[in-house]
């Protein structure tokens, strides 16, 4: 049953196919890093322009990786939400148009869905149920993940995500677009202890997050005229505040649910430091713990291959009607129906 996936939610267009026999067949990837780099963010119509100047060559370029043609595909998937809804619509356009010429299922995926299977696309696979942090771009949520379509969310970030935490620090510090990995790189050669941030939320029950605060705080210490080592100094305890409070609230998650696995995935969690703390819990609970490998920790059309094949796998053939939505709540995702 090869799948062939398109993600273009934000700023990275992407192609992949995805067999359950053979695994993962091929995948490209273009990033718009360099584009919007000069503006300090993402442009909407820029990315929109970009992802048409660049998917069917991508397109073009993993069905020749995988040696496979339209009339050998199963099904098609495309990222549908949340996202970008111009640079959504290129996708989905796109996907639905193969769909029809070649009468094949067309399969809406929701982006965070993808993000949250992307560890089963290595080896070992997590079982589930497990715990899923997921640390992407604008979203921080831990969720209770069951199986496919059946997911309950325990917390969520009540103000700025992680990731926008990092680029907002990241930008305060004068570093370039995208701030959070200049970040990480910078805390390298901090000195720990010198700064110590408040672990926000972590003082109270519960599963949420709060980082805006954070954010406030290292905007209060950054002296002016802040040296090179002030602000790795800074970026250091930054960091270690970041991953403190995301492994103490992982911790309650895992003792809350019973579940004996831990998956982290979204693009934060390619950060080496909150790698390590989490092996830390895990080692201590005895909790397996999985990641994707850093290049399907962000956006891809990997992880949308796989859920898109996990889908058709277990449903009846979509119905091919065209769907896109810039806000898709996690929580109203259903599981596959099975087929008759």
């Amino acid at each position: 049953m090869p799948v062939l996936a398109l993600e273009t939610s934000c700023d990275e267009t992407a192609a992949a196919l995805y067999d359950g026999e053979r695994g993962l067949l091929s995948h490209t990837l273009h990033s718009q890093i360099a584009l919007h780099a000069q503006y300090g963010g993402v442009v909407p119509e820029l990315a929109s322009r970009d992802h048409i100047r660049r998917v069917n060559g991508l397109l073009r370029e993993a069905l020749a990786q995988a040696s496979l043609r339209f009339s050998d595909l199963s099904g098609v998937a495309y990222t549908a939400g949340p996202g970008l809804i111009g640079a959504l619509m290129v996708g989905a356009s796109v996907a639905a148009g193969i769909a029809l010429a070649h009468d094949l299922p067309l399969i809406p995926v929701h982006h965070m869905e993808g993000h949250l299977l992307a560890p089963m696309l290595e080896d070992p696979k997590p079982e589930f149920p497990f715990v899923a942090l997921l640390v992407s771009g604008g979203h921080t949520l831990l969720v209770s993940v069951e199986g496919v379509g059946r997911y309950t969310l325990l917390g969520e970030s009540l103000d700025d995500a992680v990731g926008e935490a990092f680029d907002k620090t990241a930008k305060m510090m004068g570093l370039p677009y995208p701030g959070g990995p200049h970040l990480a790189r910078l805390a390298e050669g901090g000195a720990p202890g010198r700064f110590k941030f408040p672990r926000p939320m972590t003082d109270r029950p519960g599963l949420d997050f709060s980082f805006s605060g954070l954010k406030t705080a290292v905007l209060t210490a950054l002296p002016a005229g802040a040296s090179e080592q002030d602000k790795a100094d800074i970026a250091r305890g930054f960091e270690e505040a970041v991953t403190e409070t995301l492994a103490i609230k992982c911790d309650r998650a895992l003792q809350q649910t019973g579940h004996a696995a831990l998956v982290v995935a979204g693009g934060v969690g390619a950060n080496q430091r909150l790698r390590a703390r989490l092996a830390d819990l895990a080692e201590r609970r005895g909790a397996g713990l999985f990641f994707p490998r850093p290049a399907f920790c962000t956006d891809n059309a990997a992880m949308i291959a796989y859920a898109g094949w996990a889908r058709l796998a277990e449903a009846r053939p979509a119905s091919g009607k065209l769907f896109t939505t810039a806000r898709w709540p996690l929580e109203l995702l259903r599981p596959p129906m099975a087929a008759a």
